[in-house]
């Protein structure tokens, strides 16, 4: 299937091979498999007769930080790179980042009001952009229609508060079935940070902010479905992926997940499934959930700056196909998501855009890996039982304040 790219990029395309006598290779590092959008949209752009080659590095989760910036140090550094939202700004303030303000000013494929707010947030420091966003997503609440019915439990009527949660999670707990009420992801890493922080930040409090009254409920609420077995003992040490395949192979009655599982969900779950907003603290409490995914980011020390744009207006105009094909979301207003034609996933992807309108970053903030460490700690040293959740989140806060005071 072929796709129309915008006339300032195929002007871009055609001015390029014009230009170079020779072909400049550009590298590109990001997470994405031969599955996902990065991976297939510089194959695509490598391809075209522009006199630009790409050179693609598949690169794992955990080292995005460390090794990026060690090839920056040392004048290594791939031309482009995906990054998580919340690490931008740690690269944006060294100065890691090229700032393509007015390079985006002049293109008509990447235009900054048509992305969202939060997405938009995190390329930005000191006002001023130092990349794009790449995508977005969110997280809310999975949950087996087939094993509320059996429990008696209205489907139509999903869990609204976090009393709610819990009393729906006891009540759908079957350990002689191997069925836990819920799954969700604890984490040590940013996975963790990930899924707690919506309950802080729905309760009042934020990363910032982390040992609220309302944020120390929500870490005694996850320490509740731990304790209380409704939730299994790896929720600790496994990531999100895997424990909605808990909840996808039957062993889970709900799940905290995001837009990313929905094509799996299709594929693998052998059941009725519907998905709900994320239970706020209490009924009338304000929302907020996650603001996930990456952004596509030139290091500065690029040899190719105009050419590593150019890649960057080519994936920005094939947005449209993110959802489609990739089953990721857009980080832009201006592009409406058409039906699959998949029911379950239609009625799903409706509650995902809503939840997004309540979506917050992770900062932004240039030590953000160093504020998500100390909340990541909290969590577990509160659901290990080393410490209260009062205690362990006035630790991460007084670790947090010494941080923002640097």
């Amino acid at each position: 299937m072929k796709y129309m790219i915008g006339a300032s990029v195929a002007a871009l395309l055609s001015m390029g091979s014009i230009a170079h006598a020779e072909d400049v290779t550009i590298t590109i590092w990001s997470l994405d498999d031969e599955n996902q959008p990065a991976m297939n949209l510089a194959q695509e752009f490598s391809d075209m007769d522009n006199g630009i080659t790409v050179d693609y590095r598949m690169i794992q989760f955990d080292d995005v930080v460390t090794e990026s910036m060690r090839a920056f140090a040392t004048g290594q550094a791939p031309d482009i790179i995906a990054v998580d939202n919340p690490e931008h700004a740690l690269f944006a303030a060294r100065g890691a980042f090229l700032d393509v303000t007015d390079m985006v000013a002049a293109s008509d494929e990447i235009v900054a009001e048509n992305y969202f707010s939060g997405p938009l947030n995190s390329v930005t420091w000191d006002e001023r952009l130092y990349g794009v966003p790449k995508a977005t997503n969110t997280i809310a609440l999975y949950y087996n229609v087939d094993m509320f019915k059996a429990a008696g439990l209205d489907p139509d009527a999903p869990p609204a508060t976090w009393d709610d949660l819990v009393a729906a999670a006891r009540t759908l707990n079957d350990p002689d079935n191997s069925v836990y009420g819920i799954a969700f992801s604890a984490k040590a890493s940013e996975e963790g940070t990930f899924q707690f922080l919506p309950w802080a930040q729905m309760s009042g409090g934020g990363y910032d902010h982390i040992n609220t009254e309302g944020a120390v409920h929500a870490l005694d609420t996850w320490k509740t479905l731990l304790d209380e077995g409704l939730a299994s003992p790896d929720t600790l040490t496994r990531g999100q992926w895997d424990s909605t395949g808990t909840f996808n192979s039957g062993n889970a009655a709900m799940v905290i997940s995001g837009p990313w599982e929905l094509n799996r969900m299709v594929d693998e779950a052998q059941f009725e499934w519907r998905v709900a907003l994320l239970p706020v603290p209490e009924e009338g409490a304000p929302r907020a959930s996650a603001m996930g995914d990456f952004n596509w980011a030139i290091f500065a020390n690029t040899d190719h700056p105009q050419e590593a744009f150019q890649a960057l207006e080519y994936f920005a105009s094939q947005d449209d196909r993110l959802f489609p094909e990739f089953g990721q979301l857009p980080a832009r207003s201006d592009i409406e998501l058409p039906p699959t034609g998949v029911a379950p996933k239609d009625a799903a992807l409706q509650v995902f855009l809503e939840q997004l309108q309540y979506a917050q970053a992770r900062g932004p903030h240039p030590e953000w890996p160093k504020i998500s460490k100390a909340i990541q700690d909290a969590i577990q040293l509160a659901l290990t039982g080393q410490m209260t959740s009062v205690d362990a989140l006035n630790q991460a806060q007084a670790s947090i304040d010494a941080i923002l005071a640097e």
